[in-house]
C-alpha cells in the first residue's frame, strides 16, 4: 500500500491508535520509570523532553510527562501508518517495530541530544556558570551500563502493545 492510502487507514483507527498509544506509552513509561528505581538506569525520557522546556527541574519533569504522552500519540500514528503501508500488523511485527524505535533512540538520537539540547552538556564543552546535565553517550552508556537493555525492553513493549491493538 502506498504511503497516503495508508496515512488514511491510520487516521481511520483515530481511537484505536489514541487509547492503545495512551496504554503503550503508560506501559514504557512504568518500564523506565521502573528501572530507574531498581538503579538499572538513570535516563529518564519525559524528564530530558521537560528540561528542554524549562531550566526549572521541578516543572521539567510535568511538562516532560506532559510532552511524553504527546510523543507517544505521535508515534502511536506512525506506527500505525507503517503497519498500513505493510498491509498488516501484529505482535511480533510490533516488537520487531518498537525494536528499532528503540535501537534508532540509543544510537543516533541520544549521542545527538548535547548538539540540540539547551540544557545538555557537550563532551566538547568546556565548564560554564550553567549546570548543565551529563550527556548521555552512545547508546545512552553514561546513564547506566543496563539504559541500552532496560530502553529497548520497554520500547519492545511499547510497540508489541501497538502491533497487538491495531491487528
Amino acid at each position: 500500500m502506498s504511503a497516503f492510502p495508508a496515512l488514511a487507514e491510520a487516521i481511520g483507527q483515530i481511537e484505536i491508535v489514541l487509547v492503545g498509544g495512551l496504554v503503550a506509552t503508560l506501559v514504557l513509561s512504568v518500564g523506565m520509570f521502573a528501572s530507574q528505581g531498581l538503579g538499572y538506569s538513570r535516563l529518564s525520557l519525559p524528564f530530558l523532553m521537560g528540561f528542554f522546556v524549562t531550566g526549572r527541574r521541578s516543572r521539567a519533569a510535568i511538562f516532560g510527562l506532559l510532552l511524553y504522552t504527546l510523543g507517544g500519540w505521535i508515534f502511536a500514528f506512525l506506527y500505525a501508518w507503517f503497519f498500513a503501508m505493510l498491509g498488516r500488523a501484529g505482535l511480533l511485527l510490533g516488537v520487531g517495530t518498537g525494536l528499532l524505535h528503540g535501537l534508532f533512540l540509543l544510537t543516533m538520537i541520544m549521542p545527538l541530544l548535547p548538539y540540540f539540547h539547551p540544557r545538555v552538556a557537550s563532551p566538547y564543552a568546556g565548564p560554564i556558570a550553567q549546570r548543565r546535565l551529563q550527556p548521555p553517550g552512545f547508546l545512552a552508556l553514561n546513564y547506566g551500563r543496563m539504559t541500552p537493555i532496560t530502553t529497548l525492553l520497554s520500547h519492545a513493549f511499547y510497540g508489541a502493545i501497538l502491533g497487538w491493538v491495531l491487528a
